[in-house]
């Protein structure tokens, strides 16, 4: 069980910019000065999250960002993780360029386009991956590139005297 948790006294003006905040269109905004208030009144987080139809968890965590951050807590941050970043390294970006435009035949792989698994898989073999890349990870890497997939795909030739032609009858 959490010990209660309220929030600091409020200064005049806190509490005038909490009050000014439920009327913000913002739905975050709103929630986040409704919860304030309630625990300035002397409500506890469950009885809060109750009457708000939150959870306990969300009071708890309105308060405590209000104890770091003061009225700044109000305003909605990103809920980007701040340590991602891609697996497939950007120094690896030109290699993977090259490759799509190689046959995934050179690459020893049976057949003579390119697929996002297969081309995750050539990335995990090269080791330019830590483990294999799931297709949609392979789509951001290309698009990274300034290509789209579907291009990519057609940039591969056959080395077949006909292959222009069939591939112009496949594609009209």
């Amino acid at each position: 069980m959490h010990p209660p948790l309220f929030i600091r006294p409020l200064t005049r003006c806190e509490r005038e910019q909490l009050q000014a905040g439920l009327r913000s269109a913002d739905a975050f905004t709103l929630r986040r000065c409704q919860i304030l208030l309630a625990s300035a009144s002397g409500q506890r987080a469950r009885a809060i999250a109750a009457s708000l139809g939150c959870s306990a968890g969300t009071a708890r965590n309105a308060i405590a960002a209000f104890h770091a951050e003061g009225l700044a807590c109000l305003a909605e941050k990103s809920s980007r993780p701040k340590a991602a970043k891609p697996l497939l390294d950007p120094g690896h970006h030109e290699q993977l360029y090259l490759l799509l435009h190689q046959s995934p035949r050179l690459a020893g792989k049976p057949r003579s386009t390119w697929t996002l698994a297969l081309l995750a898989e050539a990335c995990y073999e090269r080791g330019w991956t830590p483990r294999p890349l799931s297709i949609e990870a392979v789509r951001h890497a290309v698009a990274r590139l300034g290509v789209s997939w579907r291009r990519a795909k057609h940039w591969v030739t056959s080395p077949d005297p006909a292959y222009a032609r069939k591939k112009t009858r496949a594609t009209v």
